[in-house]
């Protein structure tokens, strides 16, 4: 009786697994046409033990995190919180990742693509709060806010823009103090002037 009960939940849950990817590889990319850079998330993942998955098969992770939202070129942060049945990475450099409302100021979904299958890609709904007339930045693994016309103004001087595809910004060693949405810690360093070179310490004379 309980393994046919086992047999039951796994057949279930293989059969949504099948059915969530298949719709996800219909999907169009152009319907999703915001742009998300998370900055940190604390994925918890949930795995399911039973008939035939000894060793653990994942069934869901859950978490909560910050992030920014790219529309009508504009950033503005949100803390979001989310269970979906695929982890959840964090976005590197000024990497993002697709999305669309779903409901609102409340939900969002997001196209997660699948490692290896590059046609083919997973959703995950993110249950928002947004924060208005603010952006998050990271500088040197450490987050911070500013007003979103500041953040406006430095996509603006680098021409970065994801949702047009200006997904790399230029003359990063030009930012000088400003910050981006990524970390500028790992712009390229740009020399220092030789005016501005410390004097170097003499050897003294030797003794007479």
């Amino acid at each position: 009786m309980r393994r046919a009960f086992f047999c039951m939940l796994s057949g279930l849950a293989v059969c949504m697994l099948l059915s969530i990817t298949a719709f996800a590889s219909k999907l169009n990319a152009s319907d999703y046409p915001l742009r998300v850079h998370i900055f940190n998330d604390s994925g918890r993942s949930h795995y399911y033990y039973g008939y035939r998955y000894s060793s653990g098969s994942l069934s869901s992770v859950d978490g909560e995190g910050r992030a920014n939202l790219y529309e009508n070129g504009m950033p503005e942060a949100f803390d979001f919180s989310y269970r979906c049945h695929v982890q959840l990475m964090f976005s590197m450099g000024f990497e993002t990742y697709m999305a669309r409302w779903k409901k609102r100021g409340q939900t969002l979904e997001l196209l997660l693509p699948e490692m290896g299958h590059p046609d083919k890609a997973d959703l995950c709904e993110l249950q928002v709060m947004m924060k208005d007339g603010v952006a998050y930045y990271k500088h040197n693994a450490l987050m911070g806010s500013e007003p979103s016309a500041k953040l406006k103004e430095w996509m603006v001087k680098h021409q970065y823009d994801p949702e047009h595809g200006l997904n790399d910004p230029i003359n990063l060693n030009q930012a000088g103090p400003s910050v981006n949405p990524g970390d500028p810690s790992m712009t390229p360093n740009q020399p220092m002037p030789p005016s501005q070179v410390p004097p170097q310490p003499q050897a003294p004379p030797p003794p007479q």
